[in-house]
């Protein structure tokens, strides 16, 4: 089982990238006041039918051909079971995929964010071929990152730049402190 959320929305946009996906949108929303965490990953990658949509929390069924098992959507699921919440996958062929997971925020059992500024940036750095969106929400707070408008503003300067990873890395860490109010 994953140690932290963050690995989990890692592990479904390289779903994402392996269903082809060219646009991938994370949204993490904490209401403390309605105790209520939700992570939303919606891509425009292939999507899947009915029945493999069913099949997507089964640990014994995968469309990877490098193993025969796949555990993150099983994981997730019950990790979201486990403090009061759910997991919802929306699908369909050509459309993309959504997966939202909802917790009780406060459960003792729910496992923390983890390292989202990381997590997004290895996504980006790694996968030039894709845009992410990700937004963030804490209460009344709101962080917003667009891969779209940076990279047309750096033009042929690769995202995968020292100096551009670094200023990447400090954007997003300061940003959500600034949400937290730290």
């Amino acid at each position: 089982m994953l140690r932290e959320l963050a690995l989990h929305i890692l592990d479904i946009a390289e779903n994402s990238l392996n269903a082809d996906a060219t646009l991938i949108k994370i949204e993490v929303i904490e209401d403390t006041t309605a105790d209520q965490l939700v992570i939303c990953v919606t891509d425009n990658g292939r999507g899947m039918d009915a029945k493999a949509v069913e099949r997507a929390t089964d640990p014994f069924f995968t469309t990877r051909t490098t193993r025969r098992v796949g555990l993150g959507l099983p994981f997730l699921k019950q990790a979201t079971e486990l403090c009061k919440g759910d997991l919802e996958i929306d699908s369909r062929p050509g459309d993309g995929t959504t997966i939202t997971a909802t917790f009780q925020h406060s459960h003792i059992n729910r496992m923390p964010l983890g390292d989202l500024p990381n997590t997004i940036l290895t996504l980006v750095v790694g996968n030039p071929q894709a845009d992410f969106v990700y937004r963030h929400v804490f209460n009344e707070r709101i962080f917003e990152f667009d891969t779209r408008p940076i990279k047309a503003e750096l033009g042929d300067v690769p995202l995968s730049e020292p100096g551009v990873i670094e200023y990447l890395r400090r954007e997003i860490a300061d940003s959500l402190a600034q949400i937290y109010g730290i």
